[in-house]
């Protein structure tokens, strides 16, 4: 009584679970095993559209056990080499499923040719056509066609899972991905098309592609005399931006410093010939900071063919 109650309570439980929680993962991976089948199927089938039944007559073999090409044993070929041993999906759809294959491929084929349509949509019904979604194949927002409007991506696409709402490509935003996200401009627009295109890399907000058409200017960039945002040369700035060994490097909207050469005692770009002044060890030669030479002590004749330095001779 105790067990009987307990499954009872199990059973309703199950029962009013939502469905998108308990299925839908199941169904994006049935779906998905399906597609893998019927793409293997199709391999094999190419790959024994040559053979023959492999014995010494093949024309006496077809006239009397029927074409090769029709027959039971290149079916069963082709089944054998669907999935790998240690597919378990695979393996356990293709043993549930093994009569509906035999059936498309004897009574079923000539007139839907479509294996993937046939056993995947209208017989298990793990899929659906491309653009539905659901349990029922519901239509994605923005229709079949073009899903989301072409800009963007429906959940479930394919599949019988998901709740068909858009997420929208880079650029566009909204229920059915028709509106520009911040960044971007409409370039094209009606009921059923739209067309962002991104603005100008010193804008913040546009009405086109050019750095004319910036509603404000982004930081780092300043509008000039005819209101188009133009660069700011942080390097030219007083006092100076950077530490004093190091110097000042302008980009689009920015600026990086950089640490002067090691010959450098301070610098106005990169390597030795653009110090301002050198470091301790180093001379300016013609505009570039080089080495020093060091002097080398002086041997006298004697010293030197006896191969003693001074302070060891004057020890003697």
């Amino acid at each position: 009584m105790i067990r009987s109650n307990s499954i009872f309570l199990l059973s309703s439980i199950i029962l009013f679970l939502p469905l998108g929680s308990v299925y839908t993962k199941d169904f994006n991976a049935l779906c998905s095993t399906c597609r893998q089948l019927v793409d293997k199927f199709d391999k094999g089938l190419e790959k024994t559209a040559k053979q023959n039944f492999g014995g010494g007559n093949t024309e006496w073999e077809e006239r009397k056990l029927s074409k090769y090409e029709l027959s039971e044993i290149r079916l069963t070929e082709i089944l054998e080499g669907l999935c790998d041993s240690s597919s378990f999906e695979c393996n356990h759809m293709l043993e549930e499923n093994e009569e509906h294959f035999e059936t498309w491929w004897f009574k079923r084929k000539t007139k839907h040719p479509d294996l993937f349509k046939w056993f995947c949509i209208e017989t298990i019904k793990v899929c659906c056509p491309k653009g539905l979604f659901g349990l029922d194949c519901n239509t994605c927002i923005g229709g079949a066609d073009k899903p989301c409007h072409g800009n963007g991506k429906c959940d479930g696409d394919g599949t019988r899972s998901g709740n068909g709402k858009c997420s929208c490509d880079k650029g566009y935003e909204g229920e059915f991905c028709l509106d520009c996200s911040d960044g971007y401009f409409s370039a094209l627009r009606n009921d059923t098309f739209s067309l962002c295109k991104e603005c100008h890399e010193s804008c913040d907000g546009c009405t086109g592609g050019t750095n004319q058409d910036c509603k404000e200017c982004r930081n780092g960039w300043e509008k000039d005399p005819e209101g188009a945002c133009i660069d700011i040369n942080e390097c030219t700035k007083d006092p100076a931006t950077c530490k004093d060994n190091q110097y000042c490097l302008n980009t689009d909207g920015s600026f990086s410093c950089k640490e002067c050469d090691t010959r450098c005692s301070g610098c106005k770009g990169p390597g030795a010939s653009n110090c301002l002044t050198c470091a301790d060890g180093y001379k300016d030669e013609e505009g570039t900071c080089t080495e020093e030479n060091k002097e080398v002590p002086a041997f006298d004749s004697e010293d030197s063919q006896t191969g003693d330095s001074p302070e060891k001779h004057e020890d003697l």
